[in-house]
């Protein structure tokens, strides 16, 4: 998971004892968490080297006794599972659901649909004549419109465009926000013909003016950009 629904409420009042170290720790290790999709380990010397911060074994043994169960040799995070769980339902879900259209239309359009072993465009290999599709109509711009789907994330190019037209943003709560709000959002106002765009009106249109040190900026080393 790139992305994951972050409850500042919730987190704040469950944390708000922890010390600067304890709560640094804490926040990567979720991170570690949601990334890998799978419980820590039972170890926490191994954890603080993963979070890059191997002077903190003290306090990561501490966290994952306060915040985490251990089953077995690894540590489980009820919150995090759930919200894993809801991630990976959602994407089965795309996908199956692209398959069952496929299969539908195959029944519709028997022969008609593209070949898979021809060259992907409605042509057979070797016949010249384009195989027309059972009733076939001109999509629509409402047809091609799309939620945003789970897995999303801004191009070099989107990242780029953001540090440029509004460099006062924070680029991480930016694009948590962009995805949370849309990814939550129901109606036939949730789908859009071009999600890059959207992301691009939507940094136009953030009214956030707090600008985040670029040496904290999770995009600062990204390639390209």
């Amino acid at each position: 998971m790139r992305f994951y629904p972050f409850h500042v409420g919730d987190y704040q009042a469950h944390t708000s004892h922890l010390t600067d170290t304890e709560d640094l720790a804490y926040r990567r290790m979720l991170d570690l968490y949601y990334l890998n999709q799978k419980p820590l380990p039972n170890d926490p010397a191994r954890i603080a080297r993963l979070i890059r911060m191997p002077g903190a074994v003290v306090e990561i043994d501490g966290l994952l006794k306060e915040f985490f169960v251990l089953q077995g040799d690894c540590y489980t995070n009820k919150r995090c599972d759930k919200e894993i769980a809801s991630f990976t339902k959602q994407k089965d879900g795309g996908a199956k659901g692209a398959r069952i259209r496929w299969d539908k239309a195959r029944q519709e359009g028997g022969d008609s649909l593209p070949n898979r072993e021809g060259n992907g465009e409605g042509i057979r290999e070797g016949n010249a004549t384009p195989i027309a599709t059972k009733n076939q109509e001109p999509r629509t711009r409402e047809s091609r419109a799309t939620r945003l789907p789970p897995d999303w994330e801004p191009s070099d190019e989107l990242i780029a465009f953001m540090r440029k037209e509004r460099p006062d943003l924070n680029p991480g709560h930016t694009i948590m926000k962009f995805c949370n709000y849309w990814q939550a959002k129901s109606g036939k106002d949730a789908t859009k013909l071009d999600w890059d765009k959207t992301f691009q009106n939507w940094v136009l249109a953030e009214n956030e003016r707090k600008a985040k040190p670029a040496s904290q900026d999770p995009f600062a080393n990204r390639g390209g950009v």
